[in-house]
């Protein structure tokens, strides 16, 4: 089940590049897509380094279709939503957005109790990240 969820999380952590930048938009340019992979990127960061969390796997795989349907409504081809997620450099950046989220709510990237911490807490408030995790 991780390897289906890091494989599904993978996918929404890339954002503007190739063929989609040559499109009339970009998907770079679409707020709510891009806030709902920011919202799985920090899930993933907090269900990777924490032991006491785990993913909910269904709900993550239900949004990342939901996310792609929607960016197929407004005109993207699948060529330029595989580009999208593909591009090295908004996966940096949208990793970038999610530590400094993290640490923003007192947290480390890197630092387990900090994290589960953090995850505890979403997961509590029934926030967009917390939907994506459970605790153990």
């Amino acid at each position: 089940m991780r390897v289906i969820l890091s494989f599904v999380l993978s996918l929404g952590l890339g954002a503007s590049g190739g063929v989609a930048s040559a499109s009339a938009g970009s998907l770079a340019q679409e707020a709510d897509i891009n806030q709902g992979l920011f919202y799985m990127a920090v899930a993933d960061e907090i269900r990777k380094r924490c032991g006491d969390i785990s993913p909910r796997v269904f709900t993550a795989i239900a949004y990342m279709r939901a996310l792609k349907a929607e960016a197929q409504s407004r005109g993207y081809t699948e060529d330029e939503i595989e580009a999208y997620i593909s591009d090295k450099a908004e996966k940096r950046k949208i990793r970038g957005r999610s530590d400094d989220y993290i640490r923003s709510q007192g947290a480390m990237p890197n630092d387990e109790p900090s994290l589960c911490d953090l995850g505890r807490a979403e997961i509590a408030k029934q926030s967009p990240i917390g939907k994506f995790l459970k605790a153990k």
